[in-house]
């Protein structure tokens, strides 16, 4: 039996019994009745309301815009907020023909209804926590760590696994540089994450709107610690408490996308990017798949629509100077297989099998144009059993954590996750491509550290070029059961593993 898949890129799906101690606990779906994909749901909400969210991409401008927002009004829609820099506009409504309605406008390219579920979102609480540290495995790590190490930082082997540490010694890096965490949200009060905290480019874009009301861009009680496990992976302050992250001289900011129930819903991510690339965002942190779809495919309307939203965002913040990291999944799927069953989508509404082709159908925002692609390994530089892989989609990998039986790291290291903060000023383990595009995300910082002046093309051309090259593990057994369990196709320099190969922070800041 193994755990359920993810919605989001947070911890892997292992066996049940092997370090699931260390794993979330998997959220419910959310149920609601839904009519096909190309038709609003109608199911009524706790609240009585019908109302869906949706997409409508315009030609980009004021005036293209606004005329489309008046034919919104009179198909029974309401504008939350409308992104003429790219053309996006957010629209709420109960009619279950609007979309079909406003594909008619002329100066519509494109709409789409975002979810299956009626707004409100219905919700629900984690069932679950990672394992936290207890004060005996804190002052044992404490115990071993060496000058100039934070107390937990012998326990991170995915450090030293990317040259992080050599690193270090170097440089911390630069104050000037600001990555972002789209996720769940980011305790900023945290200690490994307080000194380096921008609240002023920070926000909840959960609605789809930018909430900017002070603290909006932290999680609840209620809420995963995925995004502040994420931020402090990256930029966890050097300063004699806790873990290290791998840029832990640069700027962290929370864009809080999630709603309480773990949806990254397309009008929540459109916003985070466009956010970052208005505030001078450096770096963004993509560790989820766009909801309720797991692959959303051109040939369906309202899919093809939440895939033109979030392209026309992602590009925007890329133009801008913002380099953009995505997580390649928990599932083990060859990404560029001929096809693939997708047994989740619409995990919002009632999921059923469909097989997928990877050329049309495309996991968001990961397999975007511009977007690094990242893929995980273990405390043995191999590919992560649970990873996503395939040639020409991988762009990096980097330490993701593995089962600890399939991948142990070397002592003073005990666990083969990866550990980071947790809300409330805890530390834990977690596991998956979201612990690995963390750390391409920080090395990619070291790189705009190093090189203020390098554009988004160039940030993402070093961060190739420094890679340290990585053959293809053949065969790959990961757990020696003697069959095998992926087959990577490539060459040292490139392949559908590892991409150009393992990230490398010390040539992020040598060369």
């Amino acid at each position: 039996m193994t755990a359920p898949k993810p919605r989001y890129r947070r911890v892997l799906a292992l066996p049940l019994g092997m370090a699931m101690a260390t794993a979330l606990a998997f959220l419910p779906n959310v149920s609601a009745s839904a009519a096909d994909t190309g038709t609003a749901a109608t199911a009524a909400a706790a609240d009585g309301t019908t109302s869906l969210s949706y997409v409508v991409n315009v030609r980009p401008g004021h005036g293209t815009s606004e005329r489309v927002q008046k034919a919104i009004e009179r198909a029974g829609g309401s504008v939350v907020i409308a992104y003429d820099e790219i053309g996006v506009i957010v629209v709420h409504s109960s009619n279950a023909d609007f979309a079909k309605i406003i594909r008619k406008v002329p100066g519509v390219d494109s709409a789409g209804n975002t979810r299956n579920a009626p707004l409100p979102a219905q919700s629900t609480t984690d069932v679950g926590t990672p394992e936290v540290l207890s004060a005996e495995q804190v002052s044992e790590a404490d115990a071993q760590a060496t000058d100039g190490q934070d107390p937990l930082e012998p326990l991170q082997w995915d450090l030293p696994a990317i040259k992080a540490d050599k690193a270090h010694e170097k440089t911390l890096g630069s104050s000037k540089v600001t990555v972002a965490v789209i996720d769940t949200g980011v305790d900023d009060t945290h200690p490994d994450i307080a000194p380096n905290f921008s609240a002023a480019q920070s926000t909840n874009c959960v609605t789809g709107k930018p909430d900017t009301t002070y603290g909006a861009w932290r999680p609840t009680a209620a809420e995963s610690p995925h995004g502040t496990h994420v931020a402090g992976e990256i930029a966890g302050a050097k300063n004699g408490i806790g873990i290290t992250g791998v840029a832990p001289g640069v700027k962290v900011a929370g864009i809080k996308v999630a709603t309480t129930a773990g949806y990254f819903y397309t009008e929540a991510v459109v916003c985070g990017f466009v956010w970052a690339a208005e505030h001078h965002i450096d770096v963004t942190n993509n560790s989820y798949y766009t909801d309720p779809w797991y692959f959303n495919c051109t040939d369906d309307p309202d899919q093809k629509a939440l895939v033109d939203a979030i392209t026309r965002a992602s590009q925007f913040a890329e133009r801008k100077g913002t380099v953009n990291v995505a997580a390649a999944g928990n599932e083990s799927y060859d990404l560029a297989s001929h096809s693939i069953t997708d047994p989740v989508s619409p995990n919002d509404g009632t999921p059923t099998d469909r097989v997928i082709d990877p050329h049309t159908c495309f996991d968001i925002p990961t397999q975007l144009p511009g977007v690094v692609t990242v893929a995980a390994t273990g405390a043995k530089g191999l590919k992560s059993s649970f990873s996503n892989y395939g040639l020409g989609v991988i762009d990096i990998a980097a330490p993701g954590g593995d089962a600890t039986a399939y991948q142990a790291p070397e002592p003073p290291a005990t666990s083969g996750l990866i550990l980071g903060p947790l809300p409330g000023g805890r530390w834990g383990y977690m596991a998956g491509t979201s612990m690995a595009t963390p750390h391409v995300v920080g090395v990619a910082a070291l790189i705009k550290s190093t090189h203020p002046h390098a554009s988004a093309a160039l940030v993402k051309a070093l961060l190739y070029a420094e890679a340290t090259a990585t053959p293809c593990t053949d065969p790959y057994d990961i757990n020696g059961d003697g069959k095998i369990d992926a087959v990577c196709e490539g060459s040292k320099n490139r392949n559908g593993f590892y991409g150009w190969g393992t990230a490398d922070a010390l040539a992020a800041v040598t060369r």
